[in-house]
């Protein structure tokens, strides 16, 4: 990064720490020594990671731990106090906003093959885009990754590659064609529905993309295309040969 950059410059971040603070506040956090009682430990914990998210979406994963303390209310010795380091509050985050919204459900219901693959992916991926592609998911997920921290690689090995196999499996069962032998292939093959979905959130929350098209319509036809393509271009399934008996 160019030195002078805003996002290095202490005083700039610690200003917005304070505006974004404020916003987030709304009187629950008192600052620093103004706290009217103790505050259990939990209930501390849970407002500090609420803040932390906030935070670390606007000004990335490198931002320091004191300028988060000022943006809550308390001092860098208690943050500490609740989370041992950074790295254990960036995992309390990752469980509980990048891992977090997805719902077990979904895969159950992508399973549902009495409903059409077509329906399915397309009520899946309109939840999906609402409750898990939000402006400030995208921003922890992408900070996470230039930051070269692990957050991305953990939610694509533990959410997105069974997820992608379900999707895989379900799109060729219904079309009657052979899905791909090899498990990484099956995964690419998955990503071509999924990075577009993907990016279409990046496009709208991240590039301020102001394209009319409403979200689902476009979901629609990501599905449709996904769908041609497994058909066109994956072999037919060939049943299995009837033996005849003389």
């Amino acid at each position: 990064m160019l030195p002078g950059h805003p996002m290095r410059n202490p005083r700039l971040i610690k200003a917005k720490s304070a505006a974004l603070a404020e916003r987030r506040r709304h009187g629950k956090l008192s600052p620093r020594g103004k706290a009217k009682g103790r505050i259990p430990l939990r209930e501390r914990r849970e407002r500090i990671l609420a803040m932390a998210s906030d935070f670390f979406a606007e000004y990335g994963l490198t931002a320091q731990t004191r300028a988060l303390a000022d943006a809550c209310g308390i001092s860098q010795r208690l943050l500490y106090r609740c989370f041992p380091s950074k790295g254990a509050l960036i995992q309390e985050m990752y469980r509980r906003d990048i891992a977090g919204p997805f719902q077990a459900t979904w895969l159950a219901r992508l399973e549902d093959r009495s409903r059409s693959v077509a329906e399915r992916l397309k009520e899946f991926y309109r939840e999906y885009y609402g409750a898990v592609l939000t402006r400030r998911w995208l921003r922890l997920f992408l900070y996470a990754s230039l930051a070269e921290i692990d957050m991305a690689p953990t939610y694509i090995a533990e959410v997105i590659t069974r997820m992608l196999e379900t999707i895989v499996s379900e799109a060729c069962a219904e079309r009657g064609v052979r899905a791909p032998a090899r498990r990484e292939t099956r995964h690419e093959l998955g990503w071509f529905l999924h990075g577009a979905v993907s990016h279409l959130a990046i496009r709208r929350h991240i590039y301020a993309n102001t394209n009319p098209t409403p979200v689902e319509e476009v979901i629609a036809m990501h599905v449709e295309l996904f769908l041609a393509g497994v058909e066109a271009v994956l072999p037919a399934r060939v049943p299995p040969a009837v033996q005849v008996v003389d």
